[in-house]
């Protein structure tokens, strides 16, 4: 049998991304003669990957510069270096060059869209109204005018489905939880009655997933329970906001900050999880994250994790199903009240969720791939 040769890339995203190495890199590695290539931006590479995944940290670039287009050229003369036979691209700025390979190799093409990005420029206000209405028409154009030439779609978030129109044959693939090597499901249901709290809010710090609305949390409980802590573990892409978040964690000695300005590895971060007994979804109500899932959700859930959630109705009623924790309103809610609900609360009583798992979501993929590579190998 023949080697097959697979190439996941993104243009922002680190090499060692969650999703991309851990979820698709490690679960394609798994079929009989693959060669698994990862390239994205430059970032440490795990040091325990398995000896048939490569990795290519070669963009370093900053968001808005020259080295961004020249990223271009450089990922196509990978491309033209590795060859590969199936192309994972996770980020609509390498459509064009990757569908020019494939037009002009034996190679199919997958587009795994991880976001809406025409509803995140539109509507988050990272950049300047008139650069972000062209951004987002010159991403949706691409996309579009692109997308019959797509063998293949994941998409990440079952909302995509009905938001993107341009969407052909497609898989669901959620950013559910892929364990480490050792994970045991832990105890249930879970009790916080006399336990001193120890808040986590984990993954990217922005104004938009709620990081202030953390901090102004945790000072309420600790000041009602002064063994109260709340740890920050995540990367922030907005230094300006970064240095805010640095200063007020400075001014309160039981706030501990990891990462920050730096990438923090994913498993540091699932150790976070197994150090803390609540965690934080403070996520501010928004159009462009109310209908899909954050990944945090599926992490903590798989850990039993209790947690304290912005109140959405789809994560709501996930948190009900599974006992999983409580919604409230970050802005208006009664810490004392809270703090009752947290202490008399058992969680998990119907046992860690069977559904949160990446194992699901790993046979779709396999079952994708394996079709594709069969076509060109």
């Amino acid at each position: 049998m023949s080697e097959k040769r697979i190439l996941i890339a993104s243009l922002l995203k680190p090499i060692n991304d969650t999703r991309m190495y851990e979820k698709l890199g490690l679960s394609l590695g798994g079929l009989p003669q693959a060669q698994v290539h990862i390239a994205g931006y430059d970032a440490p590479a795990p040091t325990d990957a398995p000896p048939n995944i490569a990795f290519h940290p070669i963009f370093q670039f900053s968001r808005l510069s020259v080295g961004r287009a020249a990223a271009q050229i450089i990922y196509y003369r990978l491309l033209l270096e590795l060859r590969p036979h199936l192309l994972i691209v996770c980020t609509h700025e390498l459509l064009p060059a990757s569908y020019l390979y494939s037009r002009r190799n034996p190679c199919l093409l997958i587009y795994d869209v991880q976001e809406n990005y025409t509803l995140n420029l539109t509507s988050q206000g990272n950049y300047p109204p008139l650069l972000r209405k062209l951004l987002a028409w010159g991403v949706g154009g691409i996309e579009k005018s692109l997308a019959r030439h797509i063998a293949h779609f994941f998409v990440a978030e079952r909302s995509y489905i009905q938001e993107l129109p341009f969407l052909g044959r497609y898989t669901l693939l959620e950013n559910k939880h892929k364990p480490a090597a050792g994970y045991r499901k832990p105890e249930t249901p879970v009790q916080l009655q006399h336990t001193p709290l120890r808040l986590l809010y984990s993954g990217t710090i922005a104004r938009l997933y709620g990081i202030f609305e953390a901090i102004a949390l945790a000072e309420k409980l600790h000041q009602l329970e002064p063994q109260t802590t709340l740890t920050i573990i995540g990367y922030s892409p907005d230094n300006t906001l970064y240095k805010e978040v640095l200063q007020q964690v400075q001014a309160r000695p039981y706030i501990c900050l990891i990462g920050g300005n730096s990438l923090v590895p994913h498993q540091r971060i699932v150790q976070a999880i197994a150090e803390c007994n609540i965690g934080l979804l403070p996520y501010r109500p928004h159009t462009s994250t109310f209908r899909c899932i954050p990944t945090k959700l599926f992490e903590y859930a798989a850990h039993a994790l209790p947690m304290v959630v912005q109140h959405n109705p789809l994560w709501h009623d996930f948190l009900q199903g599974q006992q999983a924790g409580l919604s409230i309103d970050f802005a208006t809610t009664d810490a004392a009240a809270l703090l009752r609900q947290i202490r008399g609360g058992r969680f998990y009583e119907p046992g860690v969720p069977s559904g949160v798992f990446w194992d699901s979501e790993e046979r779709k993929l396999l079952a994708v791939a394996g079709e594709l590579l069969s076509r060109r190998i």
